[in-house]
C-alpha cells in the first residue's frame, strides 16, 4: 500500500510507479475562472471600504459648542405681532414675525404664555 501526504499547493506525493526515493512535486494550475474568482474575492471587500468611506465622507459634523441664542418668554397676551414691533420697532413686523416662525421652527403663528423663543441677531441691534 502507497502512502498520499497532502500538503500546500506543491506537496510531494509519493505514487505507486514511482520508487520511495523519488519525489514528485504538484504543480498548482489556475483557469481563467479560477483567477476571475481569486480576483473577485479580494477586490470585493476593498470596493466594500471604499465604497463605505465615499458614502460616509459627506457628512457635516458640528464642532462648536452650544450656542447662546437671544430669547425671549411669551407673556399672558402676548402675540408673535407684538413682541416683533418690542423686538425690532425700527423693522417691518411681518418680516420680523416670518423670521421668528422659522427660526423656532413653529406651525403656526399662535404662540402660548411662558413659551421660550428664541430671537434672531440681525434685530437686536
Amino acid at each position: 500500500m502507497t502512502a498520499i501526504t497532502a500538503h500546500a499547493f506543491s506537496a510531494p506525493v509519493r505514487t505507486p510507479s514511482v520508487p520511495a526515493t523519488q519525489v514528485v512535486g504538484t504543480r498548482l494550475r489556475i483557469t481563467r475562472r479560477g483567477r476571475a474568482v481569486v480576483t473577485a474575492l479580494v477586490s470585493a471587500p476593498i470596493v466594500a471600504v471604499l465604497l463605505a468611506l465615499a458614502l460616509s465622507g459627506g457628512e457635516a459634523t458640528a464642532t462648536s459648542g452650544a450656542v447662546d441664542a437671544p430669547v425671549i418668554t411669551v407673556q399672558a397676551g402676548q402675540t408673535l405681532w407684538q413682541l416683533a414691533a418690542s423686538v425690532a420697532p425700527e423693522a417691518n413686523p411681518a418680516d420680523v414675525v416670518a423670521d421668528i416662525i422659522t427660526l423656532n421652527e413653529l406651525s403656526s403663528a399662535a404662540v402660548l404664555p411662558g413659551q421660550t423663543l428664541m430671537l434672531p441677531e440681525r434685530y437686536l441691534d
